[in-house]
């Protein structure tokens, strides 16, 4: 379980495949500190640390995650969020969140905002995933909250902070990132979604 609220971040060294599978070492701050067999979110993504060596942290991607989020889109020098899961016994500074990606999205246009920064997206309804205005959404492992909810797109606004320890900084248009929706608005839809269907049986 993560928070959505940044820990670090880290740089690509080295992307090794095998098979299906996609092994990536990455340098940063925290990789001295982290054990074999931790959960870490990856750019939202909950990997598993399966090697450590020099300040380093290794981890595989499977297809599953590959298909299903950016990991594989990475390349060496790519900057990558980091989080290490939730204690608990700390507060939640951001929101619920499972290190599971639902989809992705593409970046439709970054603007300058006098201070800050608006990020757009849009991804596939088709999947059934919805924003709520002024909710929660985890981009790249970043919880933030939605602004211009749409049916396919939504925009999120970015503060100096941010911009300046997450990857948000390298985002531009037509990128491509992770999203993780709500939690809770995803039991919503799903309970509502069985309501309709058993009123129309």
């Amino acid at each position: 379980m993560f928070t959505g609220i940044i820990e670090n971040i880290g740089r690509v060294l080295e992307l090794r495949k095998e098979q299906d599978n996609l092994h990536l070492t990455i340098q940063s701050e925290i990789s001295d500190e982290l054990k074999i067999d931790q959960s870490v979110a990856h750019n939202g993504v909950c990997l598993t640390v399966v090697a450590l060596a020099n300040g380093t942290h290794t981890v595989t991607a499977v297809a599953e995650t590959l298909n299903k989020s950016n990991i594989g889109q990475l390349k060496e020098g790519s900057l990558i969020n980091l989080e290490r899961c939730m204690q608990m016994n700390g507060r939640l500074d951001g929101h619920i969140v499972q290190g599971h990606v639902d989809q992705t999205a593409l970046c439709t246009e970054v603007k300058e905002m006098g201070g800050s920064w608006e990020y757009s997206f849009t991804y596939d309804p088709k999947m059934g995933n919805i924003t709520v205005e002024k909710g929660s959404i985890c981009v790249n492992g970043i919880s933030l909250t939605v602004v211009n909810s749409q049916e396919n797109a939504f925009s999120v606004a970015i503060i100096p902070y941010t911009y300046e320890h997450t990857n948000m900084q390298e985002l531009k248009k037509g990128d491509t990132v992770n999203l993780e929706f709500d939690i809770i608005g995803k039991y919503v839809a799903r309970l509502v979604g069985f309501e309709s269907l058993s009123q129309r049986n």
